[in-house]
């Protein structure tokens, strides 16, 4: 058993404030000196950005379905006999979904603080305060913070209006992002169409985090020390280690490309492909590396759309990458990477944008969600893989046969409304679909192995 201060930043609904104040509250606690640990609710590669910049640690997704539970309770219990302060950010409303924030809050004992966009709010605030806390009555419950608040009176108009003054930890002005792909770029976590802007993108992103630190330094949460810290304190069990997997990927080399281009990647997947024997490579196509001696290459998601000028100046990665192709050395493309592979994409603004052109299509990026939520792909004897599907790009004029269907959990016509298909062209397997290495180890090796392809 390992205990530690926790607790889960959640919302009523998305765009309220949660990962900046999760950040803000991690890097309060970081510059005084405390071990703290992030972990983010679902599955998300930006907000982990900022999370990793405000804590100093590695972050990874908690999801009950795409991960598991017992992963999750590993990855807690770890983090808990490391750290002073274990910081959970939420995805979506608090109860939103089969596998929701809440559900994962009561499973493992984790008190929950609410941020509400009390903007436009006046008593309601503590109506809404009081139905979170009491919808699930064993629901573990730490307190609530009005974000977005006008002013000193406002304040005390929203604080008047709980049932049980215990709920205030505070209130914050107006310094959270505009919620996830809303495409608010003047937020201070400013954003574009997948969601938040990567820290590491922006110069001036700690001083960002320090400035919604000093904001929430102000509140009763952000006075809160390490000692007042344990009313919040969990008891996390140990759970047995999953078991080693096979070394299906011994003696092999497999490339991954990772920048600005190539950002949205899972450290677990990483070590995912260690584990199963790989040796990793990672290199960058924007800064012109060449594509590493290897065996396999993953390119992972990302925003080649908005580097698709230097990556199409890649004419010699551009000749590796075809020769690696022609040689029938495998290739897993997912979310961006499949973008990189087409001809090219048209840009919302009509414009269109030349890409590696390995792949015989063109995409096209939309304003609005193409897809979004969990997925699964099904390759014949292999456990199912999962993952997840968010973008706003779509395929077109892509004459490319379909291997397979990731689709969405359960049976029925239900698991194939927004099904992503799995592209196979030559050596190269291609999806919008963003796997979960660990959830397959199989699928994984079949993808990426030297064994029969998929």
């Amino acid at each position: 058993m390992a205990r530690c201060p926790a607790l889960i930043i959640a919302a009523p609904a998305s765009g309220q404030g949660k990962t900046t104040v999760a950040a803000a509250l991690a890097r309060l606690h970081a510059r005084q000196g405390r071990r703290v640990r992030v972990f983010k609710c679902g599955p998300d590669h930006l907000d982990p950005h900022w999370h990793e910049l405000a804590s100093g640690a590695l972050v990874h997704p908690l999801d009950l379905w795409m991960t598991g539970e017992d992963d999750c309770r590993r990855r807690l219990h770890a983090a808990a006999q490391q750290a002073d302060l274990l910081i959970i950010e939420g995805v979506m409303g608090l109860f939103d979904g089969e596998h929701s924030v809440a559900e994962l809050a009561r499973r493992c004992g984790i008190p929950v603080l609410a941020v509400i966009d009390a903007s436009a709010m006046g008593g309601t605030f503590g109506a809404l305060v009081h139905g979170l806390r009491s919808y699930w009555p064993d629901l573990p419950w730490a307190g609530a913070l009005a974000n977005r608040v006008a002013g000193e009176g406002h304040a005390r108009m929203l604080q008047e209006g709980l049932s049980d003054a215990t709920d205030w930890l505070g209130a914050l002005p107006g310094i959270g992002s505009g919620g996830s792909g809303r495409g608010k770029p003047g937020g201070l976590l400013p954003e574009r169409h997948l969601g938040l802007v990567a820290a590491q993108e922006l110069p001036d992103a700690l001083a960002r985090l320090d400035a919604a630190a000093d904001a929430l330094a102000a509140t009763p949460l952000g006075r809160i020390g390490p000692h007042e810290l344990q009313r919040w304190a969990v008891d996390f069990a140990a759970v047995p280690e999953a078991e080693t997997p096979a070394p299906t990927l011994a003696g092999r080399t497999v490339a991954v490309a990772r920048d600005e281009a190539f950002c949205l990647v899972y450290a677990a997947n990483l070590d995912t492909l260690r584990a199963l024997g790989a040796q990793v490579a990672l290199f960058s196509p924007l800064r012109g590396e060449p594509l590493p001696d290897c065996d396999a290459l993953w390119l992972p998601g990302g925003y080649p759309e908005l580097h698709a000028s230097a990556l199409a100046e890649r004419h010699a990665l551009r000749a590796q990458l075809q020769a690696h192709v022609d040689a029938g050395r495998p290739v897993w493309a997912e979310g961006g990477g499949l973008l990189a592979l087409l001809q090219s994409i048209a840009m919302p603004d009509g414009s269109e944008l030349p890409l590696w052109g390995l792949l015989p299509g063109r995409a096209a990026l939309q304003q609005r969600l193409a897809a979004i939520g969990p997925r699964e792909l099904r390759l014949d004897g292999c456990e199912p893989l999962r993952g997840h599907s968010f973008h706003y790009a779509v395929v077109q004029d892509g004459a490319m046969p379909v291997l397979a269907q990731a689709t969405r959990p359960g049976a029925g016509t239900a698991a194939l409304q927004g099904a992503e298909a799995v592209y196979r062209c030559g050596s190269i397997r291609a999806s919008f679909f963003q796997a979960w290495f660990a959830s397959s180890h199989q699928a994984v090796a079949r993808l990426l192995g030297d064994g029969p392809q998929a």
